[in-house]
């Protein structure tokens, strides 16, 4: 018997999908990329949208937002250090300001290429923000094998970036650090936001995302204060790191195994080449 509510179902599917719809689709996948492997996504992408003037400008705000989000570094000439495209760097102009080097430039943000850098005027609490800068420099120095930081004032706030991060693609894994605290002159609050995000795909694809907000109290933010908040944000920062590798410790040890035999009933490793060529060989054998 025929059903047509299921034939109009198969209609809906045999619809094109319009230039919007699959803008967003293309965004989402962007905007979901792991690190280190925005090219492989955006040129995954482009295979499916099959339309570079779309993807290019109809998705430039995922490419914008994808590296302020992930904390992506740049790198300026003539600057040694390095500095984090961030939202709280992004001027009215669509440049970033490097507040370390006092300087603002453009960020092609599908090339990571850096153009038009400029001198910039420092801005206020210049002071507290160039004592909380140095600190945290050696910190990050300290305490991450490839840790970038940049450190912003905004309004009342000292704002603190930090990111780190390892790209294996030989070995099929990609990871990043990223942390971010906003110390309140005024209220004393100490407020970050700590992210880990790694990505395995040997013979699988697993993800690790991972966040946690932390609260912590400083008792003055001056300068002669900016060595206690900082053993605040090591010690939340230890903590949470110490935290997530213990529970997946514990996971491996415990869950793991549990969802899964080690060895088959037959307590002997199953040997998969010789299943495929026996396979095969009576494939070939029927047909003959």
């Amino acid at each position: 018997c025929r059903h047509p509510g299921k034939r109009g179902a198969m209609a809906d599917y045999q619809q094109e999908i319009s230039p919007a719809e699959k803008l967003k689709i293309a965004s989402d996948f962007i905007l979901h990329a792991p690190p280190g492997e925005f090219n492989e996504v955006f040129n995954d992408v482009r295979v499916l949208l099959s339309n570079d003037d779309l993807l290019k400008d109809g998705a430039a705000g995922a490419f914008e937002k994808y590296n302020q989000d992930q904390f992506t570094p740049a790198t300026l000439e003539g600057v040694s250090d390095q500095v984090l495209v961030t939202a709280h760097g992004l001027q009215r102009d669509g440049s970033y300001l490097d507040p370390r080097s006092k300087q603002t430039f453009k960020f092609d943000h599908l090339r990571k290429e850096v153009s038009e850098i400029r001198p910039a005027a420092a801005g206020a609490h210049e002071s507290l923000r160039g004592a909380f800068d140095a600190a945290v420099k050696q910190y990050a120095e300290d305490h991450y094998p490839n840790g970038v930081s940049s450190v912003y004032a905004i309004g009342d706030e000292i704002v603190i970036c930090i990111e780190d991060h390892k790209f294996q693609p030989r070995n099929y894994w990609n990871g990043r650090w990223r942390s971010e605290w906003k110390v309140d002159a005024k209220t004393c609050d100490v407020k970050g936001v700590l992210r880990v995000n790694v990505h395995y795909y040997e013979d699988g694809n697993v993800q690790l995302q991972s966040k946690k907000d932390v609260l912590k109290k400083a008792t003055a933010v001056d300068e002669g204060s900016v060595a206690k908040i900082l053993r605040l944000i090591e010690d939340a920062e230890s903590e949470y790191q110490s935290a997530i590798s213990e529970n997946y410790q514990a996971m491996s040890d415990t869950t793991f195994k549990a969802l899964r035999r080690a060895l088959p009933i037959t307590r002997t490793k199953l040997d998969w080449t010789k299943i495929l060529n026996y396979r095969v060989g009576k494939e070939l054998s029927s047909r003959s």
